[in-house]
């Protein structure tokens, strides 16, 4: 069981990895993790070097599962995902979801910092239906109907009593 997801900021792909994780005792890697420089907001680190560390934790283990919004790493995560899902509730949803979110000390030092950033990743989660680039619907689409593998794309939230059926 190796699982790919990606989708908006706000689609549930953290949620969902956690749930599968926490289920079936999966390593879990958050690619926000790899993507940025530890303890600054929105200074990405060398690509190269975030798409190594996905290489490592992907061929590390036989069973993961790997979340984030981010196509071009999550390329990188495919060659060795049994299981790609394309997390796509709609904007509302999406912007519930981030209004709704617990402190990420991973990405802030305090729940008010996170809290000040708030409207402007509102602005971003409306932009991802007519943005381009890598954390763009186009490009998550992209993705997803170019991916020969197992694939699903979900529109609404996966219960924990659905995981079996999910990942079969």
């Amino acid at each position: 069981m190796r699982i790919a997801l990606i989708g908006n900021s706000g689609s549930g792909k953290s949620t969902l990895a956690r749930q599968l994780a926490t289920t079936y005792a999966l390593p879990m890697l958050d690619l926000d993790t790899v993507m940025w420089e530890p303890g600054k907001v929105a200074v990405a680190r060398a690509p190269l070097a975030a798409a190594q560390d996905v290489n490592a934790f992907c061929s590390s283990g036989s069973r993961w599962v790997v979340e984030g919004c981010y196509a071009g790493l999550t390329w990188a995560v495919l060659p060795y995902a049994t299981l790609l899902l394309f997390l796509e509730p709609g904007v509302d949803v999406c912007i519930a979801n981030c209004r709704n979110r617990p402190w990420e000390p991973h990405k802030y030092e305090s729940k008010e910092i996170q809290d000040q950033h708030l409207d402007s990743l509102l602005t971003w989660v409306r932009e991802y239906y007519s943005r381009d680039g890598d954390m763009s619907l186009a490009a998550h689409q992209a993705l997803f109907d170019e991916h020969r593998g197992p694939k699903r794309k979900l529109t609404a939230r996966v219960e924990a009593d659905q995981l079996d059926a999910l990942t079969r």
